[in-house]
């Protein structure tokens, strides 16, 4: 069972940056894929990044291509979202996933997934 919690999140201004962190329980999180996604009230769970589990492979969502980053640290059991140039349409509850195996954007069945950060931003 891997544990993941998220932090980070806040209330910020449009233009302004902000960096999530997910830390993991899981001592072989060098072996998962991670991921993080995001649901905005009355809307579906997105997509919004990957990376592989040995970080030399990422995949972005077309809305946050160019102004996100993500990252990990396999000695310290984090992944990162460094998110710039924020709008209005980031506002949305952020979630990390982690996933052993498969595809390393597909985050399906069998993934774990934290409880998640608020990120809003205000025009």
């Amino acid at each position: 069972q891997v544990q993941l919690v998220e932090s980070g999140g806040g209330l910020v201004q449009a233009g302004a940056s902000l960096r999530l962190s997910c830390a993991a329980s899981e001592r072989t999180f060098s072996s998962y894929n991670m991921g993080w996604f995001r649901q905005a009230p009355g809307k579906d769970r997105r997509f919004v990044a990957a990376i592989d589990w040995s970080g030399s492979s990422t995949l972005y969502g077309n809305s946050v291509k160019g102004r996100f980053t993500i990252s990990r640290d396999n000695a310290k059991n984090t992944v990162y979202l460094q998110m710039n140039t924020l709008k209005p349409e980031d506002t949305a509850l952020y979630y990390c996933a982690a996933r052993s195996g498969g595809r390393f954007w597909e985050f399906g069945g069998n993934a774990y997934w934290g409880q998640g950060t608020q990120v809003t931003v205000s025009s």
